[in-house]
């Protein structure tokens, strides 16, 4: 059984807690989990250069139903959207090796859609963020053993 009113908190753009820290040229979206700057994530969002592909990724983003989830695809990763209710949709991420859903209301993830637009750019602070994962993933092994 579903219910019609979920309780659980979700990431919203009215949010007192400032969780977006923002959105980088290549549509992923920078959260502060649950507000705490020190856990902060970067979650794949959806990648188009082609306008009418956006559109219709928009369209099915608003036909969703509950229990109905829909995949948000780019060329690195494949990321699923889900409806938990009419007003509370989740994406599926891990979080130091545990996995976790970050829920957001409808509005949010409607805003978060429209940074796909092939037409859109993002501000000039956000590609820091972009440098940010370049530095880390010098960090990285090259080669696992």
């Amino acid at each position: 059984m579903l219910q019609p009113f979920i309780l659980a908190p979700r990431y919203r753009l009215d949010d007192a807690s400032p969780w977006l820290v923002g959105i980088d040229p290549g549509c992923r979206y920078w959260l502060s989990v649950n507000g705490v700057e020190e856990q902060r994530v970067s979650i794949p969002g959806l990648l188009l250069t082609d306008l009418d592909d956006w559109k219709q990724a928009v369209r099915n983003f608003r036909a969703l139903q509950p229990s109905e989830s829909m995949d948000l695809t780019r060329p690195s990763a494949a990321l699923t959207l889900h409806c938990i209710s009419e007003n509370c949709y989740a994406i599926a991420h891990h979080i130091n090796g545990a996995p976790v859903w970050h829920l957001f209301d409808r509005e949010t993830v409607d805003s978060l859609l429209m940074t796909s637009h092939p037409d859109w750019q993002c501000a000039a602070c956000d590609l820091d963020l972009s440098r940010e994962l370049l530095a880390q993933s010098f960090c990285q092994p090259a080669a696992v053993a």
